[in-house]
């Protein structure tokens, strides 16, 4: 794999920002890790970060770029803050950036595919909401979409009694139920027919747990294409580096 470590300016935040990127390489004299590129346009994977970190987090806590090596897949790592993936009340329009200026520029700078079928979300914490969201409101550009202890009900009073301050930056002070940030809303609106699959994993000692069931039901009696993978498991790296191998297993990439 080759690491680009890469710093962009966005005209949806109006500031300069950060990538963190792993593209395949294929390579045969490098001890003890090899690499798949397959002919033509890779793959590519978005992998959102959680609340208290960046662009680099993935990078520094689990072996993302050893395990993508062996799918031939491109990972593509945003840094958006504490933003909730949201164009803020109080703040940078993210979501923007996230739909729409982001894809757009990573076909400008990277050579990968842009094809919906080849094209993936995945996130922890508030980047499992994150993807969740991009991959119910833009069904059209992604294939799957996977959360692993995700923040899956932004209208549960306990998140907003727990993170008031970063919630209302995001969010503003108004209830999001019903409205588009609101995940369980994206699930009655989007046509199962083209929704993307989903993966949800979470630990059962999790303090997010209780969010995760009636997400999975909900999209269940949608008749969405949705896995769920339970098990022991708390909110920190261990888990999130077993889990993030599963998503790649998962993933329905092309080879």
């Amino acid at each position: 794999m080759a690491l680009a470590r890469t710093y962009i300016f966005s005209e949806a935040l109006r500031m300069s920002t950060s990538l963190t990127v792993v593209l395949p390489q294929a390579t045969s004299g490098q001890i003890g890790m090899t690499g798949v590129r397959a002919a033509g346009e890779p793959p590519v994977l978005y992998l959102l970060h959680g609340l208290s970190d960046d662009d680099t987090i993935w990078l520094r806590r689990t072996s993302i770029e050893r395990y993508a090596a062996d799918y031939g897949i491109a990972v593509v790592m945003p840094r958006v803050e504490r933003s909730f993936y949201q164009d803020m009340a109080y703040g940078e329009a993210y979501w923007t950036y996230v739909s729409e200026e982001l894809p757009a520029i990573v076909q400008q700078l990277f050579r990968v595919s842009g094809r919906r079928e080849d094209t993936f979300v995945a996130g922890l914490s508030m980047g499992g909401y994150g993807a969740m969201r991009l991959g119910l409101a833009r069904p059209e550009q992604f294939a799957a979409a996977a959360s692993l202890s995700g923040a899956l009900d932004m209208a549960e009073p306990l998140v907003r009694a727990e993170r008031d301050d970063f919630y209302t930056n995001a969010f503003g002070p108004d209830d999001v139920r019903g409205t588009d940030p609101d995940l369980h809303a994206l699930l009655d609106r989007v046509d199962p027919a083209v929704a993307p699959a989903l993966l949800v994993a979470c630990g059962t000692e999790d303090d997010l747990w209780p969010m995760q069931e009636p997400f999975v039901e909900h999209a269940t009696q949608r008749g969405l294409d949705v896995t769920n993978l339970w098990g022991p498991g708390q909110h920190e790296w261990g888990y999130w580096d077993a889990r993030i191998q599963d998503v790649l297993e998962w993933l329905p990439i092309q080879r």
